[in-house]
C-alpha cells in the first residue's frame, strides 16, 4: 500500500503552502489583528487566481474537479497560516448545487467557480445537530420561513447562503439569497477574527427550485466535518512546531525549558494527539473520494478534532507560560483558531453523543471487517 502523495498532490500542497505562509507572516497577522481582522480579501483574491477556491469543483463548470485529499491538502496549509479567506464553505457549497440542484442554481455554481461570487452555508450545532429552530411551512410553490439561524460564516459578505432546515422530518438544504426580502442580516466576529452574521428569517419565501435534492445532507455532512478537521490539523500542526521553537529558546534554571521531563511528556501528549487526528482526517477523505460509507467515520473524525484542538490548545498555552495571553504574540491566534473550529463541529459532547446513537443503530464497524467492501475483497 502506498501512503504517498501524488506528484499532483505534492505540487497543490506545495502550492498551498507557499501563498499562505508568504501571506500571513507574523507581521501581516499583526497588522490584521490591529485593522479589525474580518476577511483577508487580498489573499482571497490570490486563492481565486490560482484556482484554490475551486479544487473540488466539478470540471464541467469551470472548477478543477479534485476529490477531498486534495482539498485537505489546501486547508492544513491555511490552517497552519491562519489564512482567513472561505476557502472550503465556498466551494463545498457550488460542488453541491451542482451535484444536486436544478438547472434554475447552476448559474451561482458557474459564477462560484469562476470567483465571481462568493457562497457560503449555515453549519453548526445548533443549526444542524440539535434540530434547527426553523419554523417552515408549505405554501402552494415552495416554502416560508421563520427563525434564527446563528453565526452563519462570511454571510454579509457572501451572495448566497446555503441554510439547512427540516422538511418532511427530513434535513433539506435550500438556497437562499442574502439580500432576499425577509431576511435579515445581524453581522458580528468571531474570536478568531472571521466575520460571522446572525440570520432572522421573517416569512422568508423559497421557491422549489432553490431546495436541494433529499441526497445532498449525506453528501454535504461528511465533507463538512472532512473540511473543519482538516484545518484544525493545519492549525494544530502549526501550533506545535511554534510551542517547540519557543521551549527550545526559553530558558529557566541555565537550561531550555524543553528539557524538563514535565515538559517533553507534556510535548509528547500533543504529537499523539496530533498523529490520531492526522491518521482519522486521512481515512475520512479516502473513503469520500472512493464513494465508500463513512457516517462513523466522519464522526469520529470530528470528535478526535475538537479533542486535538483542545487537548494541543491548551498543552502550548501552558507550556507558554505568561506569553500564552500575550495578544503581542502569536500563540494565542491558534488557541482562538483551534476554540472557533471546534464550536462550528458542536463540540466533543454532542458529537460522541451523535456516535453513539450511530452505533446504537448499525454496529457494522470497519475494524469487525463484516462490511460489504471487506467480503468483497
Amino acid at each position: 500500500m502506498d501512503f504517498n502523495l501524488s506528484e499532483e498532490q505534492s505540487a497543490i500542497a506545495e502550492m498551498a503552502n507557499s501563498l499562505f505562509t508568504d501571506t500571513c507572516t507574523d507581521d501581516f497577522l499583526r497588522d490584521y489583528d490591529e485593522a479589525g481582522q474580518g476577511t483577508m480579501t487580498q489573499l482571497w483574491n490570490s486563492c481565486i487566481e490560482t484556482g484554490l477556491h475551486g479544487v473540488i469543483i466539478p470540471e464541467a463548470i469551470g472548477g478543477i474537479d479534485l476529490g477531498m485529499t486534495e482539498l485537505s491538502l489546501v486547508l492544513q496549509a491555511q490552517g497552519g497560516a491562519l489564512g482567513q479567506v472561505p476557502l472550503w464553505r465556498h466551494q463545498l457549497v457550488a460542488t453541491a448545487i451542482a451535484k444536486f440542484a436544478g438547472t434554475e442554481l447552476q448559474t451561482a455554481a458557474q459564477a462560484a467557480a469562476e470567483g465571481t461570487n462568493l457562497l457560503t452555508l449555515a453549519f453548526n450545532l445548533v443549526n444542524t445537530h440539535s434540530e434547527a429552530t426553523l419554523n417552515v411551512e408549505k405554501t402552494n410553490d415552495g416554502l416560508s420561513i421563520n427563525g434564527l439561524v446563528q453565526s452563519v460564516a462570511v454571510a454579509g459578505l457572501a451572495d448566497f447562503v446555503l441554510l439547512p432546515l427540516t422538511l418532511d422530518e427530513q434535513t433539506r438544504w435550500a438556497l437562499v439569497a442574502t439580500t432576499a426580502p425577509g431576511l435579515t442580516l445581524v453581522k458580528g466576529q468571531m474570536t478568531q477574527g472571521e466575520e460571522v452574521a446572525d440570520l432572522q428569517l421573517n416569512n422568508l419565501l423559497v421557491n422549489n427550485a432553490a431546495l436541494l435534492d433529499s441526497k445532498a445532507n449525506d453528501w454535504l455532512v461528511p465533507r463538512i466535518f472532512a473540511s473543519l478537521a482538516s484545518l484544525q490539523l493545519g492549525v494544530s500542526e502549526a501550533q506545535i512546531k511554534k510551542t517547540v521553537e519557543y521551549i527550545s529558546e526559553r530558558q529557566q534554571f541555565g537550561r531550555a525549558i524543553g528539557t524538563f521531563q514535565a515538559v517533553q511528556m507534556t510535548m509528547a501528549d500533543t504529537k499523539i494527539a496530533l498523529e490520531a487526528l492526522r491518521s482519522n482526517v486521512w481515512q475520512l477523505c479516502y473513503r469520500l473520494d472512493n464513494n465508500l460509507g463513512c457516517d462513523h467515520e466522519a464522526l469520529a473524525t470530528a470528535w478526535h478534532a475538537c479533542e486535538a484542538g483542545h487537548s494541543i490548545g491548551h498543552k502550548a498555552q501552558h507550556v507558554h507560560g505568561g506569553f500564552g495571553v500575550d495578544v503581542s504574540y502569536v500563540i494565542y491566534r491558534y488557541l482562538y483558531w483551534g476554540r472557533a473550529i471546534s464550536l462550528n463541529l458542536g463540540g466533543s459532547p454532542a458529537l460522541l453523543a451523535k456516535l453513539g446513537d450511530a452505533l446504537t443503530e448499525n454496529n457494522k464497524l470497519g475494524w469487525k471487517y463484516d462490511l460489504d467492501e471487506n467480503n468483497a475483497i
